[in-house]
């Protein structure tokens, strides 16, 4: 009879040290679990956020050229260091009416082009401003927004001002010339532009 009350108590002790070892198996499973949670992975906006940093300004640089051709219409051409694909607008706009002409162009191999410009029978002699208008980040391709932006925030320099619409920033190149043949009495610097063949 002990020997039976012995191997019960045997029995016993080993399914209570067999309990007690599962036990201890499942807090060293909770504390991985808890050191796995506490460093999760960067999510996709944080990683967009480490990508943005890392673009360098671009320090808009443009100049644009007019030519008046034969019927005394515009030409206007221009060299930029945008990435290729950049959407500009070109605005020619006489100063004594304020009558404006636009055309829209891309940048390509670091060059522009647009016009002709003017009426059909020309511009009279007057004085006229070119501008060059890169257009908001937001419309500009995906490779373009890469590089200056989706808002343009990567744009920089004496040209880059903010968007009268709100829309991030731009860049604005500005330049005033005359046409007609007679000398001008003018303070600043300006172009005088006469028909070819006068």
């Amino acid at each position: 009879m002990r020997n039976v009350i012995s191997s019960v108590g045997v029995l016993m002790i080993s399914v209570a040290l067999l309990a007690g070892c599962g036990e201890t198996d499942e807090p060293s499973e909770s504390v991985s679990t808890e050191e796995q949670t506490s460093a999760p992975e960067p999510t996709a906006a944080e990683t967009e956020v480490a990508e943005v940093e890392e673009v360098e300004p671009l320090i808009v640089e443009i100049t644009a050229h007019v030519s008046l051709r034969s019927d005394r219409r515009l030409m206007v051409e221009g060299e930029s260091n945008l990435p290729d694909e950049t959407l500009v607008q070109i605005i020619v706009e006489r100063e004594i009416s304020s009558g404006r002409w636009r055309e829209r162009t891309r940048v390509e191999n670091g060059v522009f082009a647009a016009g002709p410009f003017g009426p059909g029978s020309g511009f009279p002699d007057g004085g006229y401003t070119v501008q060059v208008e890169v257009s908001e980040g937001s419309v500009q391709p995906e490779a373009v927004q890469a590089r200056i932006g989706h808002e343009g925030q990567h744009l920089a320099g004496e040209l880059v001002s903010q968007s009268r619409h709100g829309l991030g920033q731009v860049a604005t190149y500005s330049r005033r010339f005359l046409v007609g043949s007679e000398p001008r009495q003018t303070r600043d610097q300006v172009e005088v532009l006469e028909s070819p063949g006068r």
